[in-house]
């Protein structure tokens, strides 16, 4: 009696399990209908658009290349979020990032971004784009200098159950993840959309 509760209670988490994979894949989804609609619109990309996830765990990959043709995501990397009114480079709010779109706020925002004009950074591989924010709740993107860059601090494998540093609000990747979103970036012949959500 007690393996068959034993064996039922597996049965009943790997359902539970299988369950939650199938609402987020059927969530993202969702999310690529309407970022494909947004990127014919507005002449962007419209093979993939980066979808970075803030309500996944910091330590974990979140910041994905969805693939529009194969309604899938092909890639995925590190990213950190903003740390608010925490301590900057540590991991605090690994499981739950404030969100603002509040200047000096030091948070993340939410929100559709197209991925513009390459720059040079003081971070990481030395290289950023800037991001304009098209959402009421990231529409102070340029004025905040919240912009897509690189970090030493910032790992290229997953780190969970531990966290990603936080920084000052610009979604960070690694060196590794920014040589190759770079090059993607500079193959592209159209503008790309950046989606954060939480």
């Amino acid at each position: 009696m007690k393996s068959l509760l034993i064996s039922l209670f597996i049965l009943l988490s790997f359902c539970q399990n299988s369950e939650n994979r199938e609402t987020s894949k059927k969530e993202y989804s969702t999310y690529s209908k309407e970022a494909l609609q947004f990127c014919k619109k507005n002449k962007l990309e419209s093979n993939y658009f980066l979808l970075a996830d803030l309500g996944v765990h910091s330590g974990k990959k979140r910041l994905f290349k969805y693939d529009f043709k194969k309604d899938t995501i092909v890639s995925s990397y590190m990213v950190s979020h903003g740390c608010c009114d925490s301590m900057w480079g540590q991991t605090f709010t690994k499981n739950d990032p404030k969100i603002s779109n509040e200047a000096d706020s030091h948070c993340s925002s939410t929100g559709k971004y197209i991925i513009k004009e390459r720059g040079v950074s003081q971070w990481g591989i030395k290289v950023k784009y800037l991001l304009h924010g098209k959402d009421k709740t990231n529409s102070n993107a340029l004025n905040r200098a919240i912009v897509l860059h690189s970090w030493e601090e910032i790992p290229n494998e997953e780190v969970y159950p531990k966290g990603t540093p936080e920084g000052w609000g610009c979604p960070a990747v690694s060196n590794e993840a920014m040589r190759e979103i770079d090059k993607l970036l500079n193959q592209s012949k159209k503008p790309v959309l950046l989606w954060v959500i939480k």
